[in-house]
């Protein structure tokens, strides 16, 4: 074989993007990499032929046909590239010719582009080339290029969220832009028993899979998650979970023919290739995910209203919601339950109901409450999470501490009050939403009952008069 002459392989690295976007992210997660992603060394190949064959239209045309008509990238040897002079036509298909030019046109406009949707356009403009060549052939050392394998339609796709109530809520955002994405695919989502019916009616998903999480030691239960990914027969898997647990998953597939991996999972065809995605908010960390993957924008999480149905004793009343509870095993994520009450007392006066929710071992938090506040209902332990939903969409206000429930109640568009210690950092993990104020203090003990009501009424807007009070 004849081999052209060789050129050094540009310099296209993390350095040419703006820092904090995707492409300066991805860039770096593969120069620290063992295993690059094949789409980096595509894109640094896009690079060497524009800038070896002179920039200007010739060098573009160049780039097109190496990803379109015959690889001009021959081999690539350490830092070193050899080049095929010529673009000899062998295909005319064009599909993949405006793929390649699309592509090319894309990467070169976000060099410098500090534009987040510039970013997002490349991973698109890789995804919509891999349908049309195999991207795998292309960024092997001795690149070639072939047809990609077409995929049936519709295709199969799995969504992994297993728990816990907040993450699964701020996972909302990302099942809508999937459904968006791949709205004449089928999509299957693996998540716990707790969300199922919750999920089954956020109308994301044709089919709900229950994982049972199963023990190291429970092999049977192993074996029967295995049977039921593999006959799934998935194209293309979204870990939203992003565990050591759910990218275990990965290997319970055949290794050959395994679907596509959008994850954190080693070895899978699309990495969340960003080497500080643990100091990420979670919102952020997921929509960046979905970038790499191809998919953009992704919103923040809604939630639909009819999700479930008030309690009778609440239609057409005014109440708010609070949720004295947390985690049981950090208990400095808590404002104490007495404050709560007093506030409840507060609420009441103004002319709402206080309705406090929970799960059945956050009773006695109720009970404290209630007793400061006898006006006050006590819904713990008797709402699923549709109920909750239901009760978050109307109420006229949610205070609580960092919780599921507030997360649910920020993806409902009203006014919320979130709570935060030193447990937790809101920067990483915070409800977001154009009404949802945070209040972050060391120690929730120091937080006033005062400074709660004050923040409650500025995210609420204008607070009728109490009905005694009221003018005739």
């Amino acid at each position: 074989m004849s081999i052209g002459p060789w050129h050094r392989g540009a310099p296209l690295g993390a350095g040419d993007f703006p820092a904090g976007t995707s492409l300066c992210r991805f860039f770096a997660w593969n120069e620290a990499a063992g295993r690059k992603d094949r789409r980096y060394i595509i894109a640094r190949d896009i690079c060497t032929l524009f800038r070896a064959f002179g920039g200007g239209e010739a060098a573009h045309a160049m780039c097109v046909a190496h990803l379109s008509r015959r690889a001009l990238v021959t081999l690539r040897l350490g830092g070193w590239v050899s080049l095929q002079l010529s673009a000899a036509n062998r295909t005319q298909d064009r599909a993949a010719i405006a793929a390649a030019r699309e592509l090319v046109d894309r990467l070169l406009a976000a060099i410098g582009a500090a534009d987040e949707v510039a970013h997002a356009a490349v991973f698109a403009g890789f995804e919509a080339l891999s349908a049309e060549i195999d991207l795998d052939a292309m960024a092997r050392r001795r690149p070639r290029l072939l047809p990609a394998k077409r995929s049936p339609v519709p295709r199969r796709i799995l969504v992994i969220r297993l728990s816990a109530l907040g993450d699964f809520v701020q996972s909302l955002g990302p099942f809508a832009a999937i459904r968006h994405r791949h709205a004449a695919d089928q999509i299957a989502l693996l998540t716990t028993e707790p969300f199922a019916n919750f999920a089954a009616g956020l109308g994301c998903f044709d089919e709900v899979l229950i994982d049972r999480r199963p023990k190291p030691s429970a092999l049977k239960e192993w074996w029967a998650l295995r049977r039921q990914l593999r006959q799934g027969r998935f194209d293309r898997v979204y870990d939203l979970q992003t565990s050591q647990r759910s990218s275990n998953y990965l290997r319970l597939f055949a290794s050959r023919g395994r679907p596509e991996w959008s994850g954190i999972a080693p070895g899978c065809s699309h990495p969340h290739a960003n080497l500080d995605r643990d100091r990420q908010h979670t919102i952020d960390k997921q929509a960046e995910q979905l970038v790499m993957a191809g998919i953009h924008p992704t919103p923040l999480p809604r939630l639909a209203a009819a999700l479930g149905e008030l309690p009778d004793d609440l239609a057409g009343r005014d109440f708010i919601v609070l949720v004295p509870g947390s985690s049981p095993h950090r208990p400095a994520k808590r404002w104490p339950a007495s404050r709560y009450g007093e506030l409840a007392r507060q609420f009441s006066e103004l002319g709402y109901v206080p309705v406090v929710v929970g799960t059945s071992e956050e009773r006695p938090l109720a009970a404290q409450i209630r007793e400061a506040c006898p006006e006050a209902i006590d819904l713990a332990g008797q709402t699923g999470l549709g109920e909750l939903a239901a009760l978050v969409c109307s109420a006229r206000l949610t205070v609580g501490n960092d919780t599921g429930v507030c997360h649910l109640a920020a993806a409902s568009g009203g006014p919320v009050v979130v709570l935060f210690s030193a447990e937790s950092d809101p920067a990483l993990c915070a409800p977001r939403g154009d009404r949802v104020q945070i209040l972050a203090v060391a120690d929730l003990d120091e937080l006033g009952v005062d400074a709660v009501l004050a923040a409650s009424l500025a995210v609420m807007g204008p607070v009728p008069l109490p009905v005694e009070a009221a003018p005739a």
